[in-house]
Formats: structure tokens, sequence, C-alpha cells
């Protein structure tokens, strides 16, 4: 094999990144799938076809059973999608099962023509199979990047433990993490957990996320007629984003104090009308929905403060989620709902505010602390957000570090 830093001049060249969702769905595998072909591999994406977060297929798609296009230069091998899902527990679990088998007989049949295989492990680990299959059969060097952690998540999400399901699973994920010769986490806090699962050969690396590319210098949206602070939660919306908790301590806060404020919700989720319906009597808290990734910049700009929050369980302790990045690149100051390895992150690097995630009382106190805050204590959580983009979450250092964790692993 030769390498020219990434040139042109490449052999052993095929790459096959197996993911649940690719472009148009926005996940951060787009950017690694259109950068490395654009630096002459030739890279190959089998996924589903587009319905998240939706829960329907995108428009411009037809779900088919197979399926392939291209994007951007990069071939695309699109499988039937489960749709119905946002509200449906049972279908959730389909989608899971659906990709696994669909893809693993795809896999079996395809896998053989690649020099190198790359799962994006966004959430369920049963989409991974499909990778740890040509792993198996043909021998591939494999690599995963951790976005999620198993089986800490299944319980998580609110799947009740049993010794029977805890066995499976246990055996489950044992097989599939002692797969891959590299592992790289967006958290370092994913090493510990891992370890007990992993073979003595496979390697781990931090690789933490990026932050989405944002343009701060457009006008901001005009979130109110009136001189407000504006607080903002923008992502997806699920029970484990704790945004129950985030909107009822608000709720709490004095009327006077309300007045000063507006919580903006921006985003869709299975959890979203549960929350409408609990908190439609409140002015104050503003519902605007999935809005596009390209405008999200307009939105950020326009508020004083960004929330992260995630439910009090032991797995999000160990949990950044992406949008922390993102924040920071928005220079904004931030406001963590959250424990763990996140809060750290806020707290070490002055980045803004941090309550437990369960403590209404005390995310109350946070929010009123903000909304009296003066301007020139809100710009000192900005201070070090361009040293922490370039050092540690810088978009190029990471994809470049997730192909060359590829490409050595063929020696492995």
């Amino acid at each position: 094999m030769s390498i020219e830093r990434f040139g042109k001049n490449i052999s052993n060249n095929k790459i096959l990144i197996i993911t649940e969702c690719f472009y148009p769905e926005e996940f951060k595998i787009n950017d690694i799938a259109f950068s490395w072909q654009d630096k002459g591999y030739d890279v190959t994406v089998l996924t589903l076809f587009p319905t998240y977060p939706i829960g329907k297929v995108f428009n411009g798609y037809k779900n088919r059973l197979f399926y392939k296009e291209t994007v951007k230069e990069v071939s695309v091998i699109r499988l039937w999608a489960i749709t119905g899902y946002k509200d449906s527990f049972l279908k959730k679990i389909l989608k899971y099962c659906n990709f696994m088998i669909l893809g693993s007989m795809v896999s079996i049949f395809i896998g053989r023509r690649y020099d190198y295989i790359f799962g994006f492990n966004m959430g369920a680990l049963t989409s991974m199979v499909p990778a740890v299959i040509v792993r198996k059969l043909y021998k591939k060097p494999l690599v995963f990047w951790s976005q999620d952690l198993w089986p800490d998540s299944v319980y998580a999400y609110g799947i009740k433990k049993s010794k029977t399901l805890s066995y499976f699973l246990h055996m489950f994920v044992k097989y599939i993490y002692r797969s891959p010769n590299f592992i790289a986490i967006t958290s370092k806090g994913f090493e510990s957990k891992l370890s007990k699962y992993i073979s003595n050969k496979t390697i781990i690396g931090y690789m933490p996320n990026w932050a989405d590319d944002i343009n701060m210098s457009v006008e901001p949206i005009t979130l109110s007629s009136e001189d407000l602070i504006q607080i903002t939660f923008a992502g997806n919306i699920g029970k484990v984003q704790n945004l129950e908790n985030v909107i009822k301590a608000f709720c709490t806060l004095p009327g006077e104090i309300q007045a000063k404020a507006q919580l903006n919700i921006i985003g869709d989720g299975s959890n979203l009308n549960n929350l409408k319906l609990l908190f439609q009597g409140n002015k104050k808290i503003i519902f605007h929905g999935k809005k596009n990734r390209l405008d999200m910049a307009k939105y950020y700009q326009a508020s004083d403060f960004l929330v992260v929050s995630l439910i009090d369980r032991p797995i999000f302790s160990i949990t950044v989620p992406a949008k922390i990045q993102t924040y920071i690149a928005a220079k904004k100051p931030i406001l963590g709902f959250i424990n763990g390895d996140a809060a750290e992150l806020i707290h070490d690097n002055n980045l803004g505010l941090c309550s437990g995630p369960s403590d209404i009382a005390n995310i109350a106190e946070t929010y009123l602390r903000c909304i009296e805050m003066n301007p020139a204590e809100r710009e000192s959580f900005t201070f070090k957000n361009d040293f922490l983009l370039q050092e540690i979450f810088n978009k190029e250092r990471t994809i470049n570090s997730l192909l060359e964790a590829l490409i050595s692993s063929n020696n492995n």
C-alpha cells in the first residue's frame, strides 16, 4: 500500500462506510465520506433510505428494497427503511433490526471488494453487525467511531433490566466490540466502559466530534418583538434530553422574572408533542419546530444562552453531546443541565453554567442568574472558544485521524 499524505496516488483505496443514516440526513458521517472521497479514496456508503428524525422517507426518495445512487461522487447503497418509528416503540426496535438484517445480507455480497470498513455507530450497536460480518468473512480492517455506548444506553432509554436480557446483551456487545481493529471514541469516559468488552489487540483512541459549520456573521432571526433574554435549546427532542425538567424549572420562575426572558425549543423528536401538551399554557416557551441546519446560525446569533441537557443516567455522565462543540462555535454561553464529562468540560473551560439535570430548583436558580447577568459576564464565557475549536474539536484533525486509524489498522 502506498499513500501520498492523503493525495491522489493511492492503492488499496476502497472504503466501505456502514451507517444507518447518511446525507441528506444531517450527521457528521457526511463530512467524513465526502472528505475521504476528495482525498482520493473510493468511498461507498451502505445505509438506509433517509427518514431521521421525521420517521418518514424524505421527499425525493421512494422507499425500496435496494437502490444505488451517487452523492457528491460518493457511491451510496440504500436499503428499505422502517417508517413510523417516531411514535412507536415497536417500530423503533424493528428499525434497528431492519438495518442489521438487510445490511448484513448486502454486506456478504459486496464486502469482499473493499479494502477497509468504517462503522459509524451513531446509536444502536445492532447497526454495526454488517460491518462485523465483513470483518469476519473477509478479514478486512475495521474501525468503529462510537457516538454511543452499549449496553448502558439500552437501559438508559427505558428498557427494563433482567438477568436474561443482561446475559444475552452482554454476549452480543462483547462479540461486536471485540471485532474492530480500532474503536474511536467521542468521549474519554467511554474507554473505561469499553475495556471489559474489547480484546487485547483492539486499540482505543479519543477522536471527538467537531462543531457544525456555521456562519455567525449572518443577521439574527427575530425571536421576539420584545427585548428579552433568549435561552435556546436546539436538537433532537426525545425523553433523554430531559426537556421536561428544563421547561418545568423555567415555569417555576416568578412571573416578573419570566417576563424578562423567553425559552426557545428548536427541533423535532418523539417527545415534542408531549412537551407541547404539558406546557401549552406558557407563552414564554416557544416551540419553533425543526429548522434547516444551514439556518441555525440565525437562531444561535439571536440567543443569549444555549442549553444542553440529558437525563441523570450513568451512561450520560460519560457522554459529551456533539451539540456542545457547535455551541462553542456559536460563541454563546452554555447552560449545561447535565452531569459528568460534559459538565466538567463546561466548568473547566468557563464555557457557561451547570446544574444537575434532576434538580429543578437549581436549574431555576441558574435561569435566574442568567436573566440578571450583565453582558460583560456573558462575554467572559466565550474567551476559550477559539482555542478549543482549533486544538481539540477540530474538524480536519478528527477526520484525518479517523482516516489514519483506518489505514494503519491494515497492519494490525
